[in-house]
């Protein structure tokens, strides 16, 4: 009886489009879902870092998930929205997202680990799985391996 109930162990997502991507984002590291505001540069910063915002008081880095994962720049619309996340081990950190789409439980049985075969070993880092919903697969981020820089090592 133990095992059934390890599978039914599941998590809530938010899943964000890039582009034609979909990916899923643990809900325990969402803080906030903004809409996007004016974004301060800061000067000798990783291109992928856009700068800084304010929100409420609290200055917030903000990165664009486009350019993280080498794609192309972000094109802002009405649905780019900022995800404002708050890992355990960092202070809080913004990601753009062309749109949120909704938030999905998926079962752990649902979700595969990345094999190697398919992407690059710098970009699996990005990911934790791929989750099956219906027909979908919905790309599971691995929020710290987003947000560490590996090149300052």
């Amino acid at each position: 009886m133990a095992e059934v109930n390890a599978n039914l162990e599941s998590k809530q997502y938010i899943v964000v489009n890039l582009g034609n991507e979909h990916y899923g984002i643990d809900i325990k590291y969402i803080d906030n879902i903004v809409r996007m505001q004016n974004i301060t540069r800061v000067p000798k910063s990783q291109e992928y870092f856009k700068g800084v915002i304010n929100l409420r008081g609290e200055v917030i880095p903000v990165m664009s998930l486009r350019l993280r994962f080498g794609l192309e720049a972000d094109q802002y619309a009405k649905d780019t929205r900022i995800l404002i996340l708050k890992p355990e081990s960092h202070g809080a950190i913004g990601i753009i997202v062309d749109s949120v789409k909704e938030v999905l439980t998926l079962d752990n049985d649902s979700i595969e680990k990345p094999s190697s075969k398919n992407a690059s070993d710098d970009k699996l880092v990005f990911l934790s799985g791929v989750g099956k919903n219906g027909d979908e697969l919905i790309s599971i981020l691995n929020i710290l391996g987003v947000i560490e820089d590996k090149e300052d090592e």
